[in-house]
């Protein structure tokens, strides 16, 4: 007898009734708020303020040599933040849910989110052009515009968007909430461990931060075009799949006798007509002399 659990594995009969998140009056608020943040950050940096001064009393500090047995642990947890691997466990897990839904909203919802990341975050890489802190060059300075790329934080904003977006697409209260916090969670860890590595200032990681949670905040903007993506990419699927099916109804099934000869699509041979040259059973006309 199965049980619930193996039950729920099962491929839904038809698209579930799933409400999709709106822009909300909290929405718009969370939205603003992390934009004012996100750009108090940059103008904090740009200006060279006490973010930076704390920046380089962090690197100078050297957490990883403070505290080296955590070295060998979060090298393998900083990978939760890279792109390519979460990118994979997280589709395969939305590629299953979207084939349990009869929807292809999970994947798009994750294509739409990294899309808007890697854009936003991109943009601002290569505009502002910072260094990291092993290629700083002056001790107190904000190393922009020196043709680095880490500001933001790419793992700190990629960990917040990859595994929020869990969250975004869950389907209960209750679920959210829990996803929402694992999230937060992994985030968090990931945006600490570079810096406990050496490898951002914290800044960055405010700054990815933000930026990953402004990409999840915009997704409500994104679903009338997603669902207007799924809907054509759908009516596609139908119209080969239609035309796939008729053209199985149109290749003909012969039966074939056990160890006979398999038919053929060749026309009958009309009465009257000469024996072909070579046939078994026929004769050879001689050749006519002149």
């Amino acid at each position: 007898m199965r049980t619930d659990i193996f039950a729920r594995l099962d491929r839904e009969p038809e698209p579930p009734k799933i409400e999709v998140p709106g822009m909300t009056r909290t929405r718009l608020a969370l939205f603003g708020g992390t934009s004012a943040f996100y750009l108090a950050i940059v103008v904090a940096v740009l200006l060279s303020t006490w973010l930076v001064t704390l920046d380089w009393k962090i690197m100078l500090f050297r957490p990883y040599q403070q505290w080296p047995e955590l070295h060998g642990f979060l090298d393998y947890f900083v990978v939760l933040g890279q792109r390519g691997p979460t990118a994979v466990m997280v589709a395969a897990w939305l590629g299953w849910r979207s084939w349990r839904q009869h929807r292809l909203r999970p994947l798009l919802c994750l294509g739409a989110a990294l899309l808007l990341l890697n854009v936003s975050v991109g943009a601002v890489k290569l505009g502002l052009g910072r260094l990291g802190p092993h290629y700083a060059t002056q001790i107190g300075s904000a190393e922009l515009f020196a043709g680095g790329d880490i500001f933001p934080s790419g793992h700190t904003a990629n960990a917040v968007v990859t595994w929020g977006i869990l969250a975004y697409l869950a389907t209960t209260p209750r679920a959210r909430r829990y996803l929402s916090a694992l999230s937060a969670v992994v985030a968090l860890g990931v945006g600490l461990t570079t810096v406990y590595l050496g490898t951002h200032w914290l800044s960055d990681v405010l700054l990815g931060w933000a930026a990953g949670l402004l990409v999840l905040l915009a997704l409500p903007w994104c679903e009338p075009v997603i669902a207007v993506a799924e809907s054509r990419i759908l009516a596609v699927r139908d119209r080969i799949g239609e035309r796939l099916r008729d053209r199985r109804r149109l290749v003909p099934s012969l039966p074939v006798a056990s160890g006979g000869p398999r038919p053929g699509f060749f026309p009958p041979r009309q009465q009257g007509a000469e024996e072909p040259v070579g046939v078994a059973g026929g004769r050879r006309t001689p050749a006519t002399r002149g």
